[in-house]
């Protein structure tokens, strides 16, 4: 990881993410999901002009079809709607919870998997220890830096960047991007 900051550890933003209202923060990592790097940046740019100036619940009664426009599908449509309906009806506190009860709640939701709610921790709450096994760019990175394919070699050596695993996830994910990756000295 030395290596790593040292290249280009202040490089790293881990505000780039964050916004205080959680459901809009939420909703721009759906759109994330599954989807290029560069297509979520042109996508969640067009949410961001479609929904500036609305409140969580003008953009509830946004057409499915207006949202759809921007580049969205109609599944992704709805676990939006799912995700703004569940923080106006719930109004979640989640202030008193630890990183596994946040999980829970947030995957409750339809449309809302681990990821997604890895990437609201490390993103939004900045938790410190957060690294997703589920994200095929940060476990490809392992691989290519650490020359393993073993998911258990993975988990392995994941542990041993405790408890700081979110800086070390934010910076495997900036070598995969930018094709920088560690070269073992012969």
């Amino acid at each position: 990881m030395n290596y790593f900051i040292n290249s280009f550890g202040d490089q790293i933003d881990p505000l780039d993410r964050f916004n205080d209202n959680y459901a809009l923060a939420i909703c721009n990592l759906i759109i994330e999901q599954q989807i290029s790097f560069k297509a979520a940046i042109t996508i969640k740019k067009k949410f961001d002009d479609l929904t500036k100036s609305l409140s969580n619940v003008e953009i509830l009664n946004l057409d499915d079809k207006e949202i759809q426009s921007i580049g969205l599908s109609f599944r992704k449509v709805t676990y939006i709607k799912n995700i703004l309906i569940f923080f106006e009806n719930e109004k979640p506190n989640f202030s008193n919870l630890d990183d596994k009860e946040i999980l829970k709640k947030l995957c409750s939701i339809k449309g809302i998997g681990p990821w997604t709610a890895e990437m609201f921790l490390l993103f939004v709450f900045h938790r410190p220890d957060i690294f997703s096994f589920g994200d095929i760019a940060l476990i490809n990175s392992v691989k290519i830096n650490y020359n393993v394919d073993d998911i258990k070699e993975i988990k392995k050596i994941s542990l041993s960047w405790k408890p700081y695993r979110s800086i070390a996830s934010l910076l495997l994910w900036k070598s995969i991007e930018n094709k920088f990756f560690y070269k073992k000295k012969g």
